[in-house]
């Protein structure tokens, strides 16, 4: 469990205090003592534009934000700068992800004006919320021919002064243009047919067309890892050799194996502590932006789980534990809560006031030496450490030389060959390297850490629940005996499941009221103001899902259940089909969006469509039908998106497919619980990889489970009736209105689904 000293903004007296001191947020903490006069988002601060007659300067950001804290060190710690803003402008600071309604709507319109966004993002608005003009990170002074942040002030103030109604009414048009092509309705009830196929096999190409063949993954630097990619490629592949087109199928998996090895090896991925960074600004993985995101490290390790089940090769599974041990040992609160975000920047030494990317992370030649001693050669041929530094892998590796005489650790070459250079038996060596890593990291625990954000998202808690509950199962495919070395704890898999079983207990005590049946978006200090948006739902509901399809209780599905009822009725277009990010309740939020891209997080709408997919095979009929219904118009809403630009929703077109799935493989489990039969029977049922399948497991002895069932779906309880035996666990594959005869043993259960 981490173990932080909780940061705090009372630990000395200030010069300044502003209205953010009295917030929960880290991100606004960092700017309480600003001498800018900030203001949260909220009616004050908007009545006090209106009484001044003043725009609105919005500042967005987060509290892992390297330029962000630039842009507070050069622009919002200067008194000059903090004249101008108080004596002009009502500032208003918000972190998005605490508010992530408020920063999509003024994302949209910078991206849409000025064609690139991105975080600090600086907006400049009407009293009644209506944009004018922004851009993102500004230094304080001209340079390079560009305006600095003073003469954009004092800009915006002429203007204001001048041209107040043009600048107002653009504002207006802008917003209303935005919100027409962002809540678009579908045309037809569900999409033609064909296109489901036609889109997965078109984002497929876009992306093989897009592949970095010498360093994996999709795309150029800056190197983002972009799971939903890694997802459809896979999904593709096994569609492909479905239908017998082995070698289409063998070379999508490659451009996945190779990506997801060339990261893991790569600087992007923290070789001491585990877990990956946000990513890298280099083209072969090496030179990270060091921030970690929880979201990153969910979706990543279910990726890595996925190609273990396909591939059984342990490097993968290793991957996922890396990940998943790095949350557990630094991200995880005492009630079981799961954190945001790392910081990338720290000082690098107690003391120092100024922070730098990466200090906690990299690591001199002498500094290596010192600490690893007789061992310290063998370990920096393999990291590639130098004297020099070694971040000259590319010329967009360290462009300022800011990291001369530093080494972030990469391995370019292969164990086996390592060690072969070395004269050491290949296990050996992997106790060396693994007993150093241990040393440094001891070294490193001893270093200013960076910032930790400790605000507990449910969305981003979605993904981790998710992936630790999987991992509890597709873990126990690893051979009998396998070796884990530091920071892997080689810990008993189902544990994880004990983690992703607290983060949603968590989530249902402090997130969620049971009279309304809400969510609330996230937890500092107690419940954020807030509300759940879509994505906190759709994520929420993924995670709940995964932990009752890999054994945990009906009460979860019960839940998840009940969630996508409240889903509906909150985001749900009942006209035009789709689902809304926000509920729309809040009049200071202008647009409401049907979200669609799958970034570095998946979009709303991908997972949900997913999440009805999964729940119509485990209800009756006519629940069934409303449930594929919903998803066939929401699909419909996105019809051009799919027929044009695919690798914008690759989760999206993954989704229309399942949609598209004629008849969903269910795996139904009948017997007695908790035993080991049972688990073993269950680790069978997940072992290899498929997006089509459903797991239901039954124990008919069970009261709350057999009238659970008997309640929402009669075939399912008839079924557990029919099959009990009192001594075995047996299971039934369901598919086309048909069932398998059951099955009692693990390896005829992996058999029955693997044809």
């Amino acid at each position: 469990m981490a173990e932080h000293t909780p940061e705090t903004t009372s630990s000395k007296t200030h010069k300044h205090t502003n209205r953010l001191a009295a917030e929960h947020s880290p991100y606004l903490l960092q700017h309480a003592h600003n001498p800018v006069d900030w203001y949260p988002w909220g009616e004050e601060a908007f009545a006090e534009a209106r009484r001044k007659d003043v725009p609105i300067f919005l500042s967005i950001g987060y509290s892992t934000c390297h330029w962000c804290h630039v842009m507070e060190v050069e622009s919002f710690e200067c008194e000059e700068v903090a004249k101008l803003l108080n004596d002009w402008f009502v500032s208003i600071k918000v972190d998005r992800e605490e508010r992530p309604d408020v920063d999509k709507v003024y994302m949209t319109y910078v991206q849409a004006l000025y064609g690139g966004g991105g975080w600090p993002l600086s907006v400049f608005l009407s009293p009644d919320l209506k944009p004018l003009m922004g851009g993102t990170y500004f230094p304080p002074d001209d340079k390079y021919g560009r305006p600095g942040f003073k003469t954009i002030l004092r800009k915006v103030k002429e203007a204001w002064d001048s041209k107040r109604d043009v600048l107002v009414q653009s504002g207006s048009f802008a917003i209303e243009q935005l919100s027409e092509a962002l809540s678009t309705s579908a045309r037809l009830d569900k999409l033609p047919d064909g296109v489901p196929q036609k889109a997965l096999k078109l984002c497929a190409e876009q992306l093989a067309d897009s592949y970095d063949s010498k360093y994996g993954g999709f795309g150029s630097a800056p190197k983002f890892p972009r799971p939903v990619e890694v997802q459809l490629m896979l999904y593709h592949s096994k569609k492909l050799k479905e239908t017998g087109k082995s070698d289409g199928a063998k070379e999508g998996l490659s451009m996945v194996i190779i990506t997801l090895e060339c990261m893991a090896r790569g600087g992007i991925h923290d070789h001491v502590g585990g877990g990956f960074h946000r990513y890298s600004v280099d083209e072969c993985w090496h030179v990270p932006h060091f921030e970690k995101m929880l979201y990153d490290q969910g979706q990543l390790a279910n990726v890595y789980l996925d190609v273990f089940s396909i591939t059984k090769d342990v490097f993968y599974s290793t991957m996922s534990r890396d990940i998943l041990d790095y949350l557990r040992r630094e991200m995880i609160g005492p009630n079981g809560e799961i954190f945001s975000a790392e910081d990338a920047d720290s000082a690098e030494s107690e003391g120092d006031t100024r922070k730098k990317e990466g200090a906690f992370y990299i690591w001199t030649s002498r500094e290596v030496e010192d600490v690893l001693g007789e061992h310290a050669n063998l370990f920096k041929e393999h990291y590639y450490v130098k004297p020099s530094g070694n971040c000259d892998l590319s010329r967009m590796s360290d462009p300022h030389n800011e990291f001369k005489g530093k080494n972030v650790l990469i391995e370019r070459n292969s164990t086996s060959a390592m060690a072969s250079k070395f004269g050491v038996p290949v296990e050996k060596y992997l106790d060396i390297l693994g007993m150093c890593r241990q040393k440094l990291f001891d070294v490193r625990s001893k270093r200013p850490r960076p910032h930790l954000d400790d605000k507990v998202i449910v969305s981003w808690n979605g993904l981790a629940i998710s992936s630790f509950a999987r991992a509890s199962k597709i873990l126990k495919g690893e051979p009998e005996g396998a070796k884990f070395y530091f920071p892997v704890a080689g810990t008993n898999s189902e544990e994880y499941m004990e983690v992703a079983e607290k983060a949603a207990s968590f989530i249902r005590k402090n997130l969620y009221n049971q009279q309304t049946g809400r969510l609330q978006h996230s937890f500092r200090n107690g419940p954020s103001k807030a509300p759940g948006f879509l994505d906190d739902y759709a994520f929420l509901i993924s995670g709940l899902l995964d932990l009752y399809e890999l054994g945990r209780s009906v009460f979860w599905l019960a839940w998840a259940i009940e969630l996508q009822h409240k889903q509906d009725e909150l985001f749900l277009d009942k006209e035009g089909g789709g689902y809304f990010n926000t509920p729309g309740e809040d009049p200071s939020v202008l647009l409401r969006v049907k979200e669609d891209h799958d970034g570095a997080e998946p979009s709303g709408n991908s997972v949900s469509v997913i999440n009805l997919v999964r729940l119509a095979s485990l209800v009756s009929s006519s629940k069934s039908d409303n449930y594929r219904h919903n998803a066939e118009r929401l699909l419909a809403v996105f019809e051009k998106r799919l027929k044009d630009t695919a690798m914008a929703v690759p989760l999206m077109c993954c989704a229309a497919d399942m949609l598209a799935v004629p008849s969903r493989k269910q795996v139904v489990l009948v017997g007695r619980k908790p035993s080991a039969e049972f688990d073993s029977m269950l680790a069978a049922a997940h072992a290899s990889y498929d997006s089509n399948r459903t797991v239901i497991h039954i124990d008919p002895n069970d009261d709350e489970e057999r009238g659970f069932w008997e309640e929402t779906n009669e075939n399912i309880a008839l079924m557990a009736k029919n099959n009990f035996a009192a001594d075995k666990v047996v299971a039934l594959v369901c598919q086309n209105f048909t069932c398998s005869p059951p099955v009692d043993n693990p390896k005829s259960l992996e058999s029955l689904l693997s044809k």
